[in-house]
């Protein structure tokens, strides 16, 4: 009798970002659908959670990074076994914005490739009140000058939650890290759900 095998893949995310922008609400809110108003310190959190994606089991990683820069090392060390980096400002922090353009700078220095997949999540959309980022100039600096997707989530009101993730996914282009026999089953994948698919990037695995 033979045994069906299950093959495996694994993706992993990580969250980067200044402290208090909300990259543990978001992941919070994405695994458990709660929401914790007061900020709690993070140094380095792996979450791990496993899909059946097409009758392929998915292995999921997320890293929740810590805000602070006392850990460079930790954080050159998330960097470079990351496959997808989620970069997280907070829209009324503008400083924020300024630390997320550092790291993004210290990514492509690490992965040595301007091709890695970056989603930048403008949180706290829920903030309006308050805002000091504009939507717009971050969004032409952000897909137009970096050519990274953006997105404005909320934590707080689960707004976006979920696009975040399936844009981060939906780069890493999970077809792709798969064996070629597997390549053959990429019509059981899911179909886009009306999802803006990704940028045309030099290197995009087109899976034929």
């Amino acid at each position: 009798m033979s045994l069906e095998v299950k093959e495996k893949t694994q993706v992993r995310l990580v969250f980067l970002g200044a402290a208090g922008v909300g990259k543990t609400a978001l992941i919070q809110r994405f695994l458990q659908d709660k929401f914790e108003p007061k900020h709690r310190r993070t140094v380095e959190e792996m979450h791990s959670r496993e899909y059946d994606v097409g009758g392929i089991k998915v292995t999921v990683e997320i890293l929740d990074t810590s805000g602070s820069y006392s850990f460079p090392a930790m954080r050159k060390l998330s960097i470079q076994n990351s496959d997808a980096f989620a970069l997280v400002y907070a829209i009324d922090d503008p400083e924020s914005l300024e630390a997320v353009k550092s790291l993004r700078d210290e990514i492509l220095e690490i992965k040595e490739d301007k091709y890695t997949p970056i989603v930048v999540v403008g949180n706290k959309a829920d903030r309006q009140q308050q805002r000091q980022v504009s939507s717009e100039a971050a969004l032409s600096a952000v897909e137009m000058d970096w050519n990274h997707s953006h997105v404005e989530a909320s934590a707080k009101e689960n707004a976006n939650v979920v696009e975040v993730f399936k844009e981060l996914l939906q780069q890493v282009n999970l077809p792709c890290r798969l064996s070629p026999a597997l390549r053959r089953r990429r019509e059981t994948f899911p179909k886009d759900d009306g999802f803006r698919p990704p940028m045309n990037k030099t290197n995009s695995c087109i899976v034929s």
